[in-house]
């Protein structure tokens, strides 16, 4: 069973259809219990990165999510999920993120001809050992909705990159936590297969 961890933070049916779609057993909860008792757990999200915060506190999530990274079981970020395992965003001043992961969010700098939020398909660099881009092309297209980014502190855990005005971090791999700042649900058969690879972790 994979825990979808669910804090009014949007696209939760999107990655429980895309999940479903893979073979895999997801439940939407914000139940402490039901998230320990997953197998894998995924933290989803759209939206902004200090009221995801506050939610997460509200809802009492933050400690069942500090016991699945502990406990070494695979966690997966996607978009907002991404962010908020780091230590700060741009986007909330003061407003301390999950800090699983070194590093901080950076708003996307305007530039001629570039929009803000940054919406569509980009392809990716994949490193060779990347886990979860397994059966996939060279440089495989995901889709991408934001106006942030990440830039991690430790260069060994970034999975791929994008360029968009600056270098994206699109995704990290460090032991049991995975994320993606693109949406892997959204990105037709090359998402379903990344999902599928977290799936069968």
């Amino acid at each position: 069973m994979i825990a979808i961890i669910d804090y009014d933070a949007g696209n939760l049916k999107s990655v429980e259809k895309a999940l479903l779609r893979v073979g895999a057993e997801p439940v939407i909860t914000r139940d402490a219990g039901v998230i320990a008792a997953a197998d894998k757990v995924i933290l989803p999200g759209v939206g902004a990165f200090g009221e995801a915060m506050e939610k997460l506190k509200s809802f009492d999530l933050i400690d069942p999510i500090y016991r699945v990274a502990e406990q070494g079981k695979p966690f997966l970020g996607i978009c907002l999920g991404l962010q908020l395992l780091f230590e700060y965003s741009e986007e909330k001043e003061g407003c301390k993120g999950l800090s699983l992961l070194k590093g901080g969010i950076k708003r996307i700098p305007d530039a001629p001809g570039l929009k803000v939020p940054h919406m569509g398909w980009n392809s990716l660099k994949v490193k060779e050992s990347a886990t979860l881009f397994r059966n996939l092309p060279e440089e495989p297209y995901v889709y991408f909705v934001h106006s942030y980014y990440l830039q991690a502190e430790e260069e060994e855990i970034v999975a791929a990159t994008t360029e968009y005005g600056v270098t994206v971090h699109a995704s990290v791999e460090k032991g049991n936590i995975f994320a993606c700042q693109f949406h892997p649900e959204k990105s037709g058969e090359t998402g379903l297969t990344i999902l599928k690879n977290f799936v069968e972790l």
